[in-house]
This record gives C-alpha cells, sequence and structure tokens, in this order.
C-alpha cells in the first residue's frame, strides 16, 4: 500500500476542505495535530514544511518523481490531491478546468478572508468595532448572494458536477448561524449546503479532529497566540 500522506491540520474550515477531498478520493492520509490556539503551528517542524504557519499543510512521502514533497495553502494542496489522484474532482476539459478554479479562487481571495474577518471582528476582537462589524457583515451578506445568482444557474458552483471548488467553500457555509446568517434567505445556497453536507465523506471529513473544535470564549492567551505579537516573533 502507498505510505499516507500526512496532513498538518486543525478543525477549521481550511483544515476541513482537505479532510473533506481526501475522504472523497480515498487516499490514505495520517492526521497530524496542530493546535493552534497552543502556537503549535510555531513549531520548528512545522515552520519546516510551511513558512507561513498557517494549517493546513502537507506531506507526501510519494510526491512527483516518487520523492517526499511538501505543500501548503489550502487552494494548491486541493489541487494536487486531486491530479495526484487522477480525479475528476478537478475538470479535464479546459474550459470547466478554469471555471472550476475560477471558483476555487473566489472562495480563497474572497469568503475565506472575508468570512474570517467578520468572525474576528464580530466574535474574537476585545474591542468591538462598530464600523469594522457593519463593513464585513454585509460583504459576507454580498458573497453569499454572489454564490446564490450562481447556484440559481448551476447545479454545483462549477458546472454540472461537484468539484474543489465546492470542496473549499462548503465548510466556510457551514454553520451559518456563527455569521448571523439566514440560509433561508439564499434558498440556492441553502440546497446545495444540504446536498453537500449528506455525502458520506463529507460527513466523515468534518469529523476529523472534531472533538478538538475550541467551545466557549477564546481565551487572552489563545487571543495572543493567535492574532498577538507571538505572529512576529516566529521564524
Amino acid at each position: 500500500m502507498p505510505a499516507p500522506i500526512q496532513v498538518w491540520t486543525w478543525p477549521t474550515p481550511n483544515g476541513h476542505k482537505v479532510h473533506i477531498l481526501l475522504e472523497e478520493l480515498g487516499l490514505s492520509y495520517e492526521v497530524v495535530p496542530v493546535a493552534i490556539g497552543k502556537g503549535e503551528q510555531f513549531r520548528p517542524e512545522f515552520l519546516a514544511i510551511t513558512p507561513n504557519h498557517r494549517i493546513p499543510a502537507i506531506v507526501d512521502p510519494e510526491g512527483p518523481g516518487g520523492k517526499p514533497f511538501s505543500l501548503f495553502e489550502s487552494g494548491a494542496i486541493l489541487i494536487y490531491l486531486a491530479e495526484k489522484a487522477g480525479s475528476d474532482l478537478i475538470p479535464r476539459d479546459p474550459a470547466a478546468r478554469y471555471t472550476c478554479l475560477q471558483w476555487l479562487m473566489f472562495q480563497m481571495g474572497g469568503v475565506g478572508p472575508m468570512f474570517g474577518q467578520y468572525n474576528h471582528f464580530a466574535n474574537y476582537a476585545v474591542e468591538k468595532l462598530p464600523y469594522a462589524i457593519e463593513r464585513y457583515t454585509n460583504e459576507v451578506a454580498r458573497l453569499h448572494r454572489v454564490l446564490d445568482k450562481r447556484l440559481a444557474e448551476s447545479a454545483w458552483l462549477a458546472g454540472p458536477d461537484y468539484s474543489i471548488a465546492d470542496i473549499a467553500t462548503f465548510p466556510w457555509i457551514r454553520n451559518p448561524e456563527r455569521r448571523g446568517v439566514d440560509l433561508g434567505q439564499y434558498p440556492n445556497v441553502a440546497r446545495w449546503h444540504d446536498a453537500i453536507a449528506a455525502r458520506p465523506a463529507v460527513q466523515r471529513g468534518v469529523e476529523v479532529l472534531a472533538a478538538n473544535q475550541r467551545r466557549g470564549q477564546m481565551t487572552d492567551a489563545e487571543r495572543e497566540v493567535m492574532f498577538g505579537k507571538t505572529q512576529f516573533a516566529a521564524r
């Protein structure tokens, strides 16, 4: 059997993307937990894989040319794994492929960062800044409208078939109440969300390290590790 792919990860939306895809592909993998609230993303062995000290990252012992290969950035990991497996989750037809990559980049550059900023200012920031909360609340709503419009004309984000674009976006749409979103206002997003949530591989993927998800308020120590000067001291 092929050696398992190491997945350095934590139960966040970006981590869930990779868990879900690995389950969809049926690839063998080994989870290496990186407890980001405890600062484990700054450990030297993790920084040797990703200089950006962000999860997820992978190490494929049988990468290109049969040699070990490490990779960070969740979008790049999704493309790599889908292509490694020869999967239709990234289309082969050039036009369909670029449409898929377009919506993958929409998640990477829009949905993820903007939802994350909303979460920070609404839930984690010590000082509640009305302007910031309003700005990111509006952007979360706008991005939902974009998704709803697309999904009114297409079964899946990249077209008629489920793809890595859907896998990348779904973890950010889960648990909409955390962003004050009512999916009933976006019926096409709700239809799409429910179809993905029903997939067995998705259900397995979101359960990876689920017991480690933080419950309740972020502590001052966690806030310092996640957002404080520790970020600048990492090497």
